[in-house]
């Protein structure tokens, strides 16, 4: 049986490439989703990039919350762009085809800046709590030291863990089809491909998905119920509605990027569910980093009053 789940190594060399099928099913609108695609990535690099420079530059954004919400920003960037670039050249050439090697690396970053993104949400979520429920201490908690480990612990606490498990996902035999349906390497659609036992494989995804997507949400929720608990006791409508102000933009990222992963996770996963997966990749990998920017801007008095400032100038 064992014989039988190995291919003989021409075999496994024949598939060193894969072939990112996305969306070939609609030959007819390749151009119209190229153009597409590309308007929103230039909003994307754009949006995100003038949230990064005005949180830097600008000293009246020189608060903690606004040195998270830069490293967002910027994360924001770096996330689509390990996605949206290959997209594009797909669509534009209709040449589909990733080497094994190419492939690997996408899903490897697409899961470290996944997993951050997770991780700083929740260092956001716990930067509000402090500025809410303990504001007097807020600026000696939350000081600048404490904030670059929070930031650094974001970004590299999960990069040995994730190279590992791109690792044992591209170390299975793949010997059937070469054809990828989706539009970047995603964990579900390359474990279809693989001919050997994946069970192994499936449990070490559900343990990452614990301990960078469940944990961090769970330290938001618990963040948010001391929030809420906090500000409704709050004497005045006025004060209350202004402590909800200053974390409604966090809020509504976190659920507009957690429910699309819930979903993503909670759905069965069955062949005809492969074309409501894309779609729901398209909304948190493309469209959410692509709408993150007009929520924080919109609903931010500060950013608002430097954006005028910038463009009066």
């Amino acid at each position: 049986m064992h014989h039988q789940e190995k291919p003989p190594e021409d075999n496994l060399t024949e598939l060193m490439e894969f072939v990112l099928l996305g969306f070939a099913d609609m030959p007819h609108l390749q151009w119209f989703l190229f153009g597409l695609f590309l308007i929103i990535y230039i909003i994307i690099l754009m949006s995100n990039g003038t949230i990064f420079l005005i949180t830097k530059m600008d000293p009246a954004l020189q608060s903690p919350m606004y040195f998270f919400l830069a490293n967002f920003s910027f994360l924001e960037i770096c996330y689509v762009s390990v996605t949206l670039p290959k997209m594009l050249l797909n669509l534009g050439t209709q040449r589909r085809r990733i080497s094994l090697v190419a492939c690997a690396t996408q899903m490897c970053f697409a899961l470290m800046f996944g997993g951050t993104e997770c991780l700083l949400l929740a260092v956001m979520a716990y930067d509000r709590y402090v500025a809410i429920c303990n504001p007097l201490h807020y600026p000696l908690v939350m000081n600048h030291r404490v904030c670059m480990q929070l930031v650094t612990v974001s970004w590299t606490i999960g990069i040995p863990v994730l190279i590992e498990l791109t690792y044992q996902i591209f170390s299975l035999p793949f010997c059937g089809s070469k054809q990828i349906n989706h539009f970047f390497c995603d964990i579900l659609p390359i474990l279809r491909l693989a001919c050997g036992d994946t069970f192994i494989n499936e449990m070490l995804v559900y343990i990452v998905v614990v301990l960078f997507g469940m944990i961090p949400f769970l330290l938001i929720l618990g963040s948010y119920s001391k929030i809420i608990s906090i500000v409704l006791k709050l004497p005045s409508a006025t004060s209350r509605a202004k402590a909800f102000s200053t974390c409604s933009s966090h809020l509504m990222v976190v659920v507009l990027f957690f429910g699309s992963g819930i979903i993503t996770n909670l759905r069965p996963n069955t062949r005809h569910s492969e074309a409501t997966e894309k779609v729901i990749s398209i909304v948190y990998t493309i469209l959410i980093p692509m709408f993150n920017p007009m929520i924080y801007s919109l609903r931010n008095k500060d950013v608002i009053m430097v954006l005028r400032k910038l463009l009066c100038k």
